[in-house]
């Protein structure tokens, strides 16, 4: 692949884990192929990081940046955001002084805030944190902001949710611009099991009707999570949660606003979705893997519990 040029811009507060996350895939992509050299850019040369660690051997903003440079604009802790000290308000003076046509930018989490105070979410699709979505419309009226989504890339604007999505953000863009098998390679070696891709929700269904303090439910719900697929009786869950099955289901009802088999489709649906990309896997085969007895009960659960047909399972 042809060198690119990543541009990290190093702000006081920055989300080390966004830097640090991202930063890693490239270097990684490095060892399988990748052509990606590192810069560490800001307006100061020693800059605290939102964990309290000091970043010190940071570059001057450059003059120029070279053709089809990345650059990639972390997210700041709260306060750093709210406090919009001179550091932030100079990163995005030259974020508009430097813009053109040829170069990308990559955001993680409340970096959009930053991109958006520079102009450069103008007409483009983008997002950030779900916490955050309210704050970027105001600061960018005119940019098309998508909500619950992990990722969107726009032409040359990459933007992504925050924290752990730069990272699914970056493989993407290592498979696009190096090699899909590049980015195989580096979440393999990040140990990123699954790589979420644009349409993924940031709000995962496995994290969802989780807001509540009954220790039985609970139960009931991590043994539903560790094995979805598995025939679950009314009586088993009945006998995890240690209370009878009539009273589980008032208990499940009450603290989640879910029936128990309706949140037992939710997790076998979320858990086949992604084998739905798969290509080279039969229906058949997703359907097993989900533990539907059938591709017509998988296309019957998914039809009632999406209120749509996925392509694949349209048929």
């Amino acid at each position: 692949m042809n060198r690119i040029e990543v541009y990290f811009v190093v702000l006081p507060g920055m989300m080390l884990l966004d830097l640090a996350g991202t930063a890693e895939a490239f270097r990684i992509a490095n060892n399988h192929g990748g052509n990606y050299v590192a810069h560490y850019v800001g307006p100061a040369t020693e800059m605290e990081s939102s964990v309290g660690l000091g970043l010190s051997r940071v570059e001057s903003l450059p003059e120029r940046l070279p053709e089809g440079a990345l650059v990639v604009l972390s997210g700041l802790c709260d306060a750093a955001e709210a406090k919009q000290g001179p550091e932030v308000r100079a990163a995005a003076a030259w974020l508009r002084a430097s813009w053109r046509a040829d170069l990308q930018l990559m955001t993680i989490c409340s970096g959009a805030m930053l991109a958006a105070t520079a102009g450069l979410l103008r007409g483009r699709r983008c997002t950030t944190h779900h916490s955050l979505i309210g704050q970027l419309r105001a600061r960018a009226p005119e940019a098309q902001i998508e909500e619950n989504r992990v990722f969107v890339i726009d032409g040359p604007v990459a933007t992504s949710a925050g924290i752990t999505t730069g990272i699914d953000l970056t493989l993407e863009l290592i498979a696009r611009q190096a090699d899909p098998k590049v980015a195989q390679e580096v979440a393999g070696t990040m140990v990123v099991w699954l790589r979420r891709d644009s349409a993924t929700p940031q709000l995962s269904p496995f994290l969802r009707y989780r807001n509540h303090f009954h220790p039985a439910v609970h139960r009931v719900q991590d043994a539903i999570l560790a094995d979805p697929a598995k025939d679950w009786s009314a009586g088993d869950l009945a006998e995890v949660a240690c209370v009878s099955t009539r009273h589980l289901a008032r208990l499940f009802k009450e603290h989640t606003g879910l029936g128990l088999v309706d949140f037992r489709q939710k997790m076998q649906l979320a858990q086949i979705e992604p084998l739905m990309r798969n290509r080279d896997l039969s229906l058949e085969r997703i359907a097993e893997a989900g533990g539907f007895g059938s591709v017509r009960d998988m296309r019957r659960v998914w039809q009632r519990q999406r209120g749509e047909a996925l392509h694949r399972v349209a048929g």
